[in-house]
């Protein structure tokens, strides 16, 4: 689907470990910057399979603190 809006290099399905099962989310790698937006103006917000897709640039993981027990 992706492939609409240009070269993607990546596509990444996020599982469950414990049951293998998708997330229900994931991360698409375009070729470039100009693709990449091409691929938010045409995916984010429209549906597929009845779920409502978001689409965006991803940020990086922020760094858990361990220290609080949480």
């Amino acid at each position: 689907m992706f492939a609409q809006a240009g070269t993607v290099v990546s596509a990444d399905v996020i599982t469950d470990r414990a049951t293998g099962r998708s997330k229900g989310f994931g991360f698409v790698e375009m070729s470039s910057d100009e693709e990449a937006k091409k691929a938010i103006e045409l995916f984010d917000g429209k549906d597929l399979d009845g779920r409502n897709l978001r689409v965006s640039v991803a940020r990086p993981r922020e760094p858990r603190d361990f220290s609080q027990g949480n």
